[in-house]
């Protein structure tokens, strides 16, 4: 699990997804102190950031269907519409890479906004240039200025934004998210071999170049945006 949300070494060689699992991971973390006290993980299939946060309580949230039941760690599951939580009930949200899994952003945000506390913080991941995933429910992928309209449209206030992977980075893990639709397979042993033999090259050649050629603000992976309730 370490290596597949948090690659280290090992995962330079074993992980298709080396690049931008490595930098999420590390803007979670960078983030992560101003989530605290009674959290709320929107979406959170395994719950791999827990321990990145100061939580008196973490709860996990999920759509509620036999799959998710059988392989999310969800404290509570939903129908998809409303959030079973009264309002004003959180501290802090999180919600990483769920949004462009949601048909009704606007109503999704409002479900989030209403069960935070005044002056809670919301840590928010999304993806902006990626492969279709989870098809069929895969509806869209936002620009820095797309996310920050809609968070400010449902009330919040965004105070920091950070933009993920904006270097040559993203044309390797493009190419290994490329490799990975066209040859994973059932068996480990031989994604294991894939993956050495195939991807890790495009993982090396990634961290060598991101040292050696400028950065692209206007290219990159993901969105992670630090918001806030506001008090009044």
């Amino acid at each position: 699990m370490e290596q597949w949300y948090n690659p280290g070494f090992v995962g330079l060689w074993v992980n298709p997804f080396f690049h931008a699992r490595r930098e999420l991971f590390r803007s979670i973390n960078r983030f992560g102190s101003k989530i605290e006290g009674r959290v709320l993980d929107v979406g959170c299939g395994s719950k791999p950031y827990q321990a990145l946060f100061a939580a008196s309580e973490y709860v996990g949230l999920e759509i509620d269907t036999p799959d998710n039941r059988l392989r999310k760690q969800a404290d509570v599951f939903y129908s998809g519409d409303v959030f079973p939580f009264p309002a004003q009930n959180f501290d802090s949200v999180v919600c990483s890479q769920v949004l462009e899994h949601i048909f009704s952003p606007e109503k999704f945000l409002g479900e989030i906004f209403r069960v935070m506390r005044p002056g809670a913080s919301m840590l928010l991941t999304v993806p902006f240039v990626w492969d279709e995933h989870e098809q069929p429910n895969d509806f869209a992928r936002y620009s820095s200025f797309g996310i920050r309209y809609l968070l400010e449209k449902a009330g919040f206030q965004v105070f920091e934004q950070a933009k993920i992977n904006a270097d040559v980075r993203v044309l390797f893990q493009l190419a290994n998210a490329y490799l990975y639709k066209v040859f994973w397979t059932r068996h480990s042993i031989l994604n294991l071999f894939v993956c050495v033999a195939f991807m890790a090259p495009f993982n090396i050649l990634g961290a060598l170049f991101y040292r050696l050629l400028p950065s692209n603000p206007d290219l990159f992976l993901d969105n992670v945006v630090l918001a806030r309730k506001p008090q009044r």
